[in-house]
């Protein structure tokens, strides 16, 4: 706990089995009180071996969800358990669990409700061996996003993500998409019902064993971002609304 809020990482997990001792060993259980992992179908040994480590907290999903769709299974399991901060860590390995420390006090002294580790603040990303397409498709992504969006984050397609109760019990990321453009959603939930995100330097590791989508679904992504973000601006100026804006009650 800090500050006496309940501290959760969910773990959403796709053939994780490989990098998941790593992950977990990093996890800061001075602070954390939970841990949750979603198994999406994986091929893999990522239940046995979420179980070999002490793992209490673990679910799979027979079919493959999607990542968004293991994202509402985390979500759901962090809020039933009481979670007031809930972290958003990929079991790839890909960012370092020693920023949760950071990320967390953050929201427990009520600085921000959300907070994004960003691999474009610094030169984290490129230094990490993030592909130079994928650099160049994050800033320009990201720079359209912010015009449509009246906003100024470093990046808005980071996979590392920390949330308070009150965020998570007011968006509606139940109507959001299953696949990867659920982060981006989230996004502009969050920003349509008044929230801000704080952002902290994080660097990455881009590697064999890490999570990646190929070209053909990162364009797929691309487009859906840019439909996200377009939505979002028609709906600042009173001409579209979609029920992803439709806040719990």
């Amino acid at each position: 706990m800090l500050n006496g809020k309940k501290i959760i990482v969910v773990l959403p997990a796709y053939n994780a089995e490989k990098t998941l001792e790593q992950t977990y060993n990093e996890i800061p259980f001075d602070i954390v009180d939970e841990v949750i992992l979603v198994n999406d179908a994986s091929r893999d040994n990522t239940v046995g071996e979420a179980e070999r480590l002490g793992i209490k907290h673990i679910i799979t999903h027979s079919n493959n969800r999607g990542y968004g769709g293991n994202q509402k299974s985390c979500y759901n399991k962090a809020l039933a358990l009481d979670g007031d901060i809930v972290i958003m860590l990929h079991p790839d390995y890909q960012y370092t669990p020693k920023l949760i420390t950071a990320m967390c006090s953050i929201i427990a002294n009520n600085v921000y409700p959300v907070v994004f580790a960003s691999r474009i603040l610094g030169k984290g990303a490129l230094k990490g061996g993030m592909p130079m397409y994928k650099f160049i498709a994050n800033r320009l992504l990201t720079f359209t996003q912010n015009i449509l969006m009246n906003q100024k984050l470093s990046e808005y397609h980071t996979g590392y993500r920390v949330f308070s109760k009150e965020v998570l019990t007011k968006v509606n990321y139940e109507a959001n998409s299953d696949d990867f453009v659920f982060d981006n959603q989230m996004i502009a939930q969050i920003f349509d019902a008044g929230f801000e995100i704080g952002e902290v330097t994080c660097p990455t590791k881009y590697f064999d064993d890490a999570s990646s989508i190929n070209l053909k679904r990162s364009i797929e992504y691309g487009l859906g971002v840019l439909s996200v973000s377009f939505g979002y601006f028609f709906k600042r100026l009173g001409l579209y609304n979609h029920a992803i804006y439709q806040h719990k009650q």
